[in-house]
């Protein structure tokens, strides 16, 4: 450990899973593959919805967008964690740990106020087909997705300068793969309490504020499916919802485990499972779910599959 003549580290080191040695290989493996899929679904929807024009509707390019996000997201925090995986280093400068904080918590954000914003999109879509595409003509989806990202990166400036202004001092070890809020946060020199609460709040904020928007726009959503008189239309209206309804569940459901605890961090064990799940599987899931539960993608794959292998033949 490097440290100063104030006994405060300039560098940090992951745990991430050194408990586990014997199981580094195939933990690497595995976890290389199922960041393969995962690069691989999301490129593929980025590229169909791109050379499709039946896709070219708000609803798609949002989901270009979230599967662009998923892509960053993965980023931030597995390569890292696949090279400590495969390397006996696993330190981390303090200024990386920060940037590494501050593009996951705001990509994070980002998911919940976009998925909220698609949520939004079906409500305008299935409550007001007559007026959808002159509420969400084009210039208002450009300012709406920049209005999700300025705001989900916001919240991560505040939260990450909230936890890095304070110096280290307990310990340089990380009791997790990457750079987490609570793990990183026990570190402090100061009386990080009140920190973690204000930081708790917020969380609260972002999850469930975007949680209950996405509630109302599906009870408006439901109210007028009901409506609707035909059984084979009534379908067709939840079928353009269902995949969104699945990621929405699987998304809000980790976040609120792992960040809606008061005691968040006490378990390490327990929070490093977690954190698995929502940064390795639930980023392979989505593609998956975008893919399988909607027909329209689907389609469109099949005819892009098509005109590939008949551009090959000729």
């Amino acid at each position: 450990m490097i440290l100063s003549h104030h006994r405060c580290p300039l560098e940090f080191v992951l745990v991430g899973f050194s408990n586990l040695p014997d199981l580094r290989t195939i933990l690497f493996t595995l976890f290389l593959l199922m960041y393969l899929v995962t690069l691989s679904g999301n490129v593929t929807i980025i590229t169909i919805i791109h050379v499709d024009q039946t896709l070219h509707t708000p609803m798609y390019r949002f989901l270009a967008v979230l599967s662009l996000s998923e892509t960053c997201y993965t980023l931030v925090t597995i390569p890292n964690m696949l090279v400590h995986l495969l390397l006996e280093s696993q330190a981390i400068s303090i200024a990386g740990c920060r940037a590494q904080m501050f593009f996951f918590l705001g990509l994070g954000c980002s998911h919940c106020f976009l998925l909220t914003l698609m949520g939004y999109d079906r409500y305008v879509a299935i409550c007001y087909p007559l007026h959808y595409a002159v509420v969400m003509r084009p210039t208002v989806c450009l300012c709406l997705g920049a209005l999700v990202f300025c705001s989900g990166f916001s919240v991560a400036l505040i939260e990450t300068s909230m936890i890095f202004s304070s110096p280290f001092c307990s310990s340089n070890r990380v009791e997790h793969f990457f750079c987490d809020i609570a793990p990183v946060l026990k570190l402090s020199c100061a009386e990080s309490t009140g920190k973690a609460l204000a930081i708790f709040f917020l969380s609260i904020l972002v999850v469930l504020a975007s949680f209950l928007l996405i509630l109302l726009s599906y009870a408006f959503i439901v109210a007028a499916i009901v409506r609707i008189p035909s059984a084979a239309g009534r379908h067709k209206a939840f079928s353009t919802c269902a995949a969104h309804i699945t990621v929405v569940m699987v998304h809000f459901g980790c976040a609120s485990v792992i960040y809606l605890r008061p005691d968040s961090g006490g378990n390490p064990s327990q929070d490093r499972l977690v954190a698995v799940f929502y940064t390795v599987v639930t980023p392979l899931l989505n593609p998956v779910v975008y893919t399988l539960r909607n027909k329209e993608v689907r389609v469109a794959l099949r005819r892009t599959l098509a005109m590939v292998t008949s551009g090959r033949c000729h």
